[in-house]
């Protein structure tokens, strides 16, 4: 399956979550679908979404935060399951697009070329509910339930090693940093 057909499948339900995700393929392929002020694509951290994901989660449980990742990048920081798992927040849902390859430097293979399976080690991190989906239908149905439902979710989803057409981005990423603020904010009148 490919990733921007994933995407397509959940937009429309991102319109009121706080969304990060990491910079390449996948804030390309988001950013072509529409950019949205609670998106942030996040630059010169490959590792770190979910950490900004679960920070933002914490400071404020009441807003659903969707983390959207990368193989390559989860294999970076493995140590950020296992520190999910132990806050487990209800209104976090980490979804992790495997293609298997650092695709937007390359396309080197990553381990999960060889066996290694991001889901099964979702689990055993502790986090519960961690479904590796393979079919699109199956990956809207699964990503559409978690960003619904209250409750820690991490969803692996294989997709094919296909870059968007382009990585070009309009978005300057320092006001990104800065529209991402002012659409985090509690008090909707603040913004």
């Amino acid at each position: 399956m490919n990733r921007i057909e994933c995407l397509e499948t959940i937009y429309d339900d991102l319109a009121d979550c706080a969304v990060v995700t990491i910079m390449g393929a996948v804030a390309a392929e988001l950013y072509s679908l529409g950019h949205r002020p609670n998106f942030f694509y996040l630059e010169h951290a490959m590792g770190l979404a979910s950490s900004m994901g679960l920070g933002i989660a914490l400071a404020q449980p009441s807003r659903k935060v969707v983390v959207i990742d990368g193989d390559g990048s989860v294999l970076m920081n493995l140590g950020g399951l296992t520190t999910l798992a132990r806050y487990a927040p209800a209104n976090l849902t980490h979804i992790v697009f495997d293609n298997e390859s650092l695709l937007s430097v390359g396309g080197f293979p990553t381990a999960t070329s060889t066996g290694s399976d991001l889901a099964a080690i979702a689990r055993g991190a502790g986090i519960q509910d961690a479904k590796l989906v393979t079919e699109v239908t199956e990956f809207s149905d699964e990503a559409r339930a978690a960003i619904r439902d209250d409750r820690l979710s991490c969803i692996v989803a294989k997709v094919d090693a296909v870059g968007p057409k382009t990585f070009h981005m309009d978005v300057h990423l320092l006001e990104n940093r800065f529209e991402f603020a002012r659409a985090l904010r509690p008090d909707p009148d603040a913004r």
